[in-house]
């Protein structure tokens, strides 16, 4: 204990917080909230010894310093770009991952207990799946209800006989437990299908551990990759290739909620993260569709629930899954973890016969009880229910009951409300199952120093996993995700304003040391297999490059119109020609806005309103848009900073234009904001150039900006020669800082301001990235390196791609420049001709052929 010494810092916190309400457990003071000192008193109350012990490494000094801390947690939650996602919605903010700065301290013996409990019900649960998709003697005996199950809408009847690749149907398992007044652990929950948080829990103990490191190292915390390594490697094990088995993770994408986790999981695990339109099966084999073809998968680690799995025999609707899938499945070619099925097992109903399948299954008590359970379809059980459920929960016993959504809590409602429940239930007893209802127990969250008492107590359950380390054998993630109550409520829910906390196991023995993070890994590199890019990621990555691009070049063509039109190129007709034609080819302000030369500041109103107009407009604010839509696509192959910056580049973008001041104000603080975007379009190219592994699928990346800038740059060039603006002095100028060239003429050329000088630096120069001849040279090049892994001849492809003629043809001035514009529209139309080249090739596969090892 650290409590001894009145000036202790655990003594200190002691006083600082406030005490667990009557009736729940206090995980600070290990006791329950009836027994507390009364408040004035509070200060000397003493704290458990694990929490006296995590304060006594925090210090006096630490315990000042909380606010600080929690700011810092904060800042990092957004810097990551952990988020949450309440609501599927395409345009709406996404929701900052919520968790709290005091970790959730479970003792040796708690977690003894805690692992010996989930590792038997996993065991449990996988031989009653294993029953009811192969003999059924369970239901023959009447030990489970044949409602319960074929009842059930996830139990697919189409599985039925169907023994999975490697023996186990459940290879993750997750179990929602809470504790009484008494300190013991009953479990509430339990779910299969695709359980969420081993993502989420991860980045809490990355981030909690950082803060706490003195705690951390000294209170022999349990690690946990040494849990994902065994999961990964039985998954390789028990599928039909073994240790060469190509795994992947299946995401429903990226407006799913918990799409966060999906690809922080994926990039931990060193797992393609593939959407049900990456894969296809051809021959009752699952393949993933791939820049070269067709790849055979031997596994699948799914966060998708079941009924979305295979639109041929479950959802006819769903455009998440992979026709054929579950025919795969049958024929023992690909391993799914879990299989699928399982929604059954989740049936709060189920828990109330566990205790007798435990005793015929596996010969033993359940060592962790559950909450006590009534299913009403039973007429005992329906008597017993009735009269409790003032003190209990009313949940549905299968998803989609009508009228239900989650759970009704007795307590809540009034008696006229009770007795038409008492009625509902009476007459459809099966559809609804009472559970009894336990007051959670509170655990120390950080207020802020400022108020009355900064440290509160809040309601939390515990969420732990049981993984599949070999055959009929489970082991416990060492840890789990803590689900906290919004103060004041009972019920611990993210979607309804909680929170999470990291726990931290404790234990008297060894700590293991096995990491599966990169920079920290000793041993061999399991997280770091090469990837194939398949052809989802390859074509966001394609799209990500170009919307990168058309944002830069949109914002250059902005800025650059917003200081003609208010500068000195405001009377040169030809150069308010060329912009104006330039803003409306990209979608910058509506068609049928009046020319820049007949009406200039309605002109320039038009064009600032579109920038971040994304409904009537495709400039700045849509091609923003689309490069965040893109990226979110493919998170997994970002950096944290890469996101982030990417985040911030829309965020503010948005916020600074949605204010609106005099028609002065707006051209500055519109072109302050396009200023600030320019710099953010310029660290994401550095970090695509920079920070990315040069694999074909940061080729098409590449491809994908190199394309828009041959496009863009050879429009402009021509549209200035139309309008006759290039051959102004101001055009001139103008067209020169389109092409980002401004420093580079001036260094090179001085004073000249003549074509044969333009069209050296910005079309044949080979060394200027912003030429059109070093545009072409980079495309090919990029398009040679994909075509040479593929096997193929490049040519096909890059002969649209056209290098320039010689200075002379393209200064020749018969025509109006007539070989220069005949050049420059066919770079124009070679970008978009090898565009849709690109998209057939390998986007899609619906000409793709099987492997030849698999014959006939």
């Amino acid at each position: 204990m650290h409590t001894n010494h009145p000036d202790s810092a655990a003594t200190l916190a002691a006083a600082l917080a406030a005490a667990a309400a009557p009736g729940h457990f206090d995980e600070l003071r290990g006791c329950a909230g009836a027994e507390h000192a009364p408040e004035s008193i509070a200060s000397s109350a003493c704290l458990a010894s694990d929490w006296a012990e995590f304060f006594h490494h925090t210090g006096r000094a630490g315990l000042r310093d909380m606010d600080r801390r929690m700011h810092s947690l904060q800042r990092q939650v957004r810097d990551n770009g952990i988020t949450y996602n309440v609501y599927a919605d395409a345009h709406g903010p996404q929701r900052p991952w919520a968790v709290d700065l005091f970790p959730l301290l479970l003792t040796p013996g708690d977690w003894q207990r805690i692992e010996a409990g989930a590792r038997q019900r996993a065991r449990l649960l996988d031989a009653v799946m294993a029953d009811c998709y192969g003999p059924q003697a369970l239901l023959r005996a009447g030990l489970l209800p044949s409602a319960l199950v074929h009842g059930h809408p996830g139990y697919l009847r189409a599985l039925h006989g169907v023994r999975p690749v490697g023996g186990t149907h459940l290879h993750i398992a997750a179990f929602d437990m809470a504790r009484d007044a008494r300190g013991d652990w009953w479990v509430v929950s339990q779910r299969t299908q695709a359980p969420s948080g081993l993502g989420y829990l991860l980045e809490n103990r990355l981030l909690i551990s950082r803060l706490f490191p003195e705690a951390f190292g000294q209170m022999r915390v349990q690690r946990l990759a040494a849990t994902y390594h065994a999961l990964l490697a039985n998954l390789r094990a028990m599928s039909p290739e073994g240790e060469d088995a190509r795994i992947v993770l299946l995401t429903p994408g990226p407006y799913n909620e918990t799409y966060f986790e999906h690809a922080y999981l994926a990039r931990y695990l060193g797992l393609p993260l593939v959407e049900g339109g990456d894969l296809t099966v051809r021959g009752d084999r699952l393949f993933l569709r791939t820049l070269h073809g067709l790849q055979p998968v031997h596994g699948i680690l799914k966060r998708l629930d079941d009924e979305f799995l295979d639109p041929l025999e479950l959802r006819s609707d769903s455009r998440l899954g992979v026709p054929g899938l579950l025919q795969a499945i049958r024929a023992g070619h690909v391993l799914v973890a879990n299989a699928p099925g399982s929604a059954f097992l989740e049936s709060s109903a189920l828990l109330g016969f566990l205790p007798a399948l435990s005793q015929h299954l596996l010969g033993e008590e359940l060592s962790l009880p559950s909450l006590p359970t009534w299913w009403c379809g039973e007429h005992a059980a329906l008597r017993d229910a009735l009269p409790r459920l003032a003190h209990s929960v009313i949940r549905p016993t299968w998803p989609g009951t009508p009228g239900l959504d989650g759970a009704v809590l007795g307590s809540t409602l009034s008696r006229t409300a009770l007795q038409e429940w008492s009625r509902r239930i009476e007459r459809q007893g099966s559809a609804f199952t009472v559970q009894g209802h336990l007051p959670l127990s509170q655990m120390p969250t950080w207020h802020g120093k400022r108020q009355r008492h900064p440290i509160v107590p809040c309601s939390t359950m515990l969420r732990v996993f049981a993984v599949c380390d070999g055959p009929q054998s489970w082991r416990v993630l060492p840890g789990g995700l803590a689900r906290i109550a919004a103060e004041g409520h009972g019920i611990a829910s993210m979607q309804r304003g909680g929170s999470s906390a990291d726990v931290w196991a404790l234990t008297d023995g060894p700590v293991d040391s096995t990491t599966l993070l990169p920079h920290q890994q000793s041993g061999p590199a399991v997280a770091q297999r090469s990837r194939q890019v398949a052809s989802r990621a390859a074509e966001n990555l394609f799209w990500l490059g170009r919307y990168t691009e058309r944002t830069e070049n949109t914002t250059r063509l902005a800025r650059l119109a917003l200081q003609c039109l208010s500068g000195e190129g405001q009377t040169s007709r030809p150069l308010l020609a060329w912009i104006g034609a330039m803003a409306t080819q990209h979608g910058m302000l509506p068609k049928d806005t009046t020319p820049a030369p007949q009406a200039r500041r309605a002109f320039e109103r038009a064009l600032i309103a579109g920038l971040a107009d994304t409904a009537h407009a495709t400039g700045v604010g849509f091609n923003l848009r689309g490069l965040r839509g893109a990226a979110a696509c493919v998170r997994e192959r970002l950096s944290q900073e890469h996101w982030s910056l990417i985040v911030r580049a829309e965020a503010e973008f948005f916020q600074h234009l949605g204010a609106r001041g005099s028609e002065g104000e707006d051209v500055l603080e519109a072109l302050r904001v396009l200023k600030t975007l320019s710099s953010h379009t310029a660290a994401m190219t550095g970090a695509q150039t920079d920070r990315m592994t040069r694999d074909d699928g940061w080729r098409l990346l590449s491809i994908g900006r190199h394309l828009e800038r041959l496009g863009f740059l050879a429009d402009a060039l021509a549209r200035a020669i139309e309008t006759g603006a290039v051959f102004e002095a101001g055009g001139f100028e103008a067209v020169v800082a389109l092409f980002d060239s401004t420093i580079t003429f001036h260094a090179q050329y001085q004073l000249r301001r003549d074509m044969p000088a333009l069209l050296d630096l910005l079309v044949i120069d080979h060394d200027n990235p912003r030429a059109l001849a070093w545009v072409a040279q980079t495309l090919r090049g990029r398009i040679a390196k994909i075509e040479e892994a593929a096997g193929a001849d490049a040519r096909p492809l890059v002969q649209d791609i056209p290098m320039p003629p010689p200075l002379t043809v393209l200064c020749a001035q018969d025509n109006g420049h007539a070989a220069l514009r005949a050049y420059l529209r066919q770079c124009v139309a070679g970008a978009w001709q090898l565009s849709d080249l690109l998209a057939t090739r390998y986007f899609t596969h619906s000409a793709g052929t099987l492997p030849h090892s698999l014959g006939a």
